[in-house]
């Protein structure tokens, strides 16, 4: 580590404000056809519990569907201290790992596909309708822990990515692209993080 990211880390570590417990990353399919882009974001996972995190939530957004099964692969192989849970479009099962990896599966279509299993279970007699709350759709969500951070990099435009979830979140953009994010970078986020006042909607 370099003199540079010491000092980051060390106002990190003395700053009253608390460290992100849950951190999202948004990248592309793109991103991870780089040299070195897999080597980064194992790279990405270890900082983010060295900190203190407690969960990261991965998108890798995806133009064209029919890569999925290669980046499922090499997602599935990725060095990393704890579990994995790789979702994808489809899918429906809770994502419960400490990584939690979405590949194409954005924020509507998960949403689309909760909401469709509550009207199931209405027609079905199997929910009351008046029992519809926020806690029955996030109980049906396939990512449930909001973040606390999430970081976009490359661009400052958004991502259908957690749309429910992240409503509440503090959002990092960088123009840093993926190939060329750092430990510094990471840390400069943390360190924004800490600096701003959580509001939560208030």
């Amino acid at each position: 580590m370099g003199l540079y990211d010491r000092y980051l880390a060390t106002r990190i570590r003395l700053s009253d404000g608390g460290v992100p417990e849950r951190i999202a990353l948004v990248i592309t399919e793109h991103d991870l056809l780089e040299r070195g882009a897999y080597d980064t974001l194992a790279s990405f996972l270890q900082w983010a519990f060295e900190i203190g995190g407690q969960e990261v939530l991965i998108y890798v957004s995806v133009l064209d569907e029919a890569v999925i099964p290669t980046l499922r692969t090499a997602l599935s192989d990725l060095e990393c201290p704890h579990e994995v849970a790789i979702r994808e479009p489809g899918a429906e099962s809770v994502a419960d790992a400490p990584v939690q990896v979405s590949i194409g599966l954005g924020g509507r279509q998960e949403f689309a596909t909760a909401v469709r299993r509550i009207a199931e279970d209405a027609a079905a007699g199997a929910l009351d309708p008046e029992d519809v709350d926020e806690s029955e759709i996030e109980r049906r969500l396939v990512f449930q822990s909001p973040p606390d951070l999430v970081i976009k990099t490359g661009a400052e435009r958004l991502s259908d990515f957690l749309i429910w979830q992240s409503v509440y979140s503090e959002l990092y953009f960088t123009d840093v692209n993926w190939r060329d994010f750092r430990r510094r970078d990471f840390f400069r986020a943390v360190r924004e993080f800490q600096e701003r006042k959580r509001r939560f909607g208030r």
